[in-house]
């Protein structure tokens, strides 16, 4: 699939020209859609050109999840960065760039999967193959749940567009409820679970499964049975997590997936996973696709964004672009118990360069030091895996705790299946938090930790106390549940005034 989606990215890059920053869902002309739409291979361009506005989801995971949350304690040690008004909860962060990206590029997303819709329903015909349409629907409307799933869970209500429309038009939509985007998503995503094939072949693997749009759908049930906390959030109280594990349940029956739990020739199973050498491995439900040595640079940068600069410099190579380290909380490095597999792979402790001794850690999960790009930093060659076949066993777990059918006996498995590969001793009577905390360590800077505070009602007892032990240097500003979402970035309330109003607390 990275050929076939990214060797079509330029001549795709024309086609979406009109796609601007921000929400100008403005589309693409009719002459222009007239030249483009023409035969079966221009459709998939245009459905590949919307996987590929997947590239900055894995960065936006770690600044806005990862660094939000008690994993990372990313105060300033010198000169004021992006990162820090994100995981100081500062007020004043409408206009954080972490924050316009977010909402922007998930917008340019869904710009995307929109216009490949539209022209399917007005000119599918010429795609011949009716299989083949009907798949390439379900693939833009997994994608356009996607985008907005991610949406809605930094922001709460956002506009609900389901169809490319002028600028104008577009200024005129205001912000929905999320009980109202969630039923758009749900819609999606029960269209693709129904519509996409259960796997592919040869250059198509990679592309979203009938299996992805259930876990997606799955984690949506799930975020929507959170705790709603009062704010427009993604919780909605609600009681699905029946709904959720009946999705899980199908997953692991399918027999498509498996517990890696035997290590590769040089490495543990844990780090296995995230092999350069073993992508698309049994663990993988779906992940962001890159290539890298292509011109334009497709590759990914999400193995430094949580990396200092001075690291790679201490061992000759290139800097790449982390600047300077956002440490690894205490709280979390603590938490690891002893022999935990999972500590050494994930985080780098301590390193010197130019004779100055850094003593703090930093997480390295993604770095392969023989696979770093040569000629550009954005090139890393190393997908990203969005939901791994670990995150449903533990996500059926997280259901039963919540009193989906199920049982203790059941949990415990879980659990220690995930403990046993990281040589650890098993465990019983696991709770709630029990578990929370095993995937805090299992998915360390997989940019899930937020989420799973969120979702799991602990983020406002776990975060003030971690603030009150962790904040040495009194950076951090008092949490209060209203910065469980992010602010509506300014640039939307300066171009559209008075159609949006802000999120509560900033």
């Amino acid at each position: 699939m990275k050929k076939i989606i990214f060797s079509t990215i330029i001549s795709c890059s024309l086609l979406f020209a009109a796609c601007e920053k921000e929400l100008d869902q403005a589309p693409i002309s009719d002459a222009s859609s007239a030249r483009f739409y023409e035969k079966q291979s221009d459709f998939l361009q245009a459905v590949n050109a919307t996987y590929a506005s997947l590239r900055a989801y894995p960065d936006r995971q770690l600044n806005l999840s990862e660094t939000r949350s008690d994993n990372l304690y990313a105060v300033s040690d010198g000169g004021v960065r992006d990162w820090e008004g994100i995981n100081s909860f500062h007020r004043t962060i409408a206009s954080n760039p972490y924050v316009t990206e977010a909402w922007s590029e998930n917008f340019n997303g869904i710009f995307k999967a929109n216009t490949v819709l539209d022209q399917i329903e007005k000119n599918g015909t010429v795609i011949g193959d009716q299989n083949l349409r009907t798949r390439l629907q379900a693939e833009s409307r997994f994608l356009r749940a996607f985008f907005y799933f991610d949406l809605l869970r930094w922001f709460g209500e956002v506009p609900i567009i389901e169809h490319a429309v002028l600028a104008d038009e577009a200024n005129t939509i205001a912000r929905s409820p999320v009980a109202d985007v969630y039923s758009f998503i749900i819609s999606d995503l029960q269209f693709a679970q129904e519509n996409l094939p259960e796997e592919y072949t040869g250059g198509d693997k990679g592309r979203a499964t009938r299996y992805a749009a259930k876990g997606l759908l799955a984690l949506v049930h799930m975020t929507r049975s959170g705790l709603d906390y009062g704010i427009k959030g993604p919780g909605l109280g609600l009681n699905e997590w029946g709904n959720a594990l009946t999705l899980l349940n199908e997953i692991i029956g399918s027999g498509k997936y498996g517990f890696l739990s035997t290590a590769g020739t040089s490495s543990s199973a844990y780090a296995n996973i995230f092999s350069y050498t073993n992508e698309g491995n049994s663990e993988v439900v779906f992940d962001v696709q890159y290539i890298n040595g292509s011109n334009p640079v497709l590759g990914a940068t999400f193995p430094w964004v949580l990396v200092p600069d001075t690291w790679f410099q201490s061992l000759g190579k290139t800097t790449q672009g982390g600047l300077t380290i956002r440490p690894v909380s205490n709280d979390l490095l603590k938490s690891y118990e002893a022999n935990d597999i999972r500590r050494n792979f994930s985080i780098q402790t301590g390193y010197t360069f130019n004779g100055s001794t850094e003593t703090r850690s930093f997480f390295k999960k993604y770095v392969d030091i023989t696979k770093l790009p040569t000629n550009n930093r954005l090139d890393w060659p190393i997908n990203f895996i969005v939901q791994r076949y670990t995150d449903i066993l533990m996500m059926k777990a997280e259901c039963i705790l919540h009193g989906a059918p199920g049982t203790q006996a059941e949990v415990d498995a879980i659990v220690n299946q995930v403990r046993q590969r990281a040589g650890l001793a098993p465990i019983a009577n696991v709770t709630l938090p029990q578990l929370m905390e095993e995937r805090r360590k299992e998915f360390a800077a997989e940019g899930s930790r937020w989420h799973d505070l969120v979702r799991s009602g602990l983020v406002e007892t776990k975060i003030p106390a971690w603030i009150a032990t962790e904040d040495v240097q009194k950076q951090m500003q008092a949490f209060v549940k209203n910065y469980i979402i992010y602010p509506v970035p300014q640039s939307q309330l300066d171009v559209r005034q008075g159609l949006y109003s802000q999120n509560l607390g900033y």
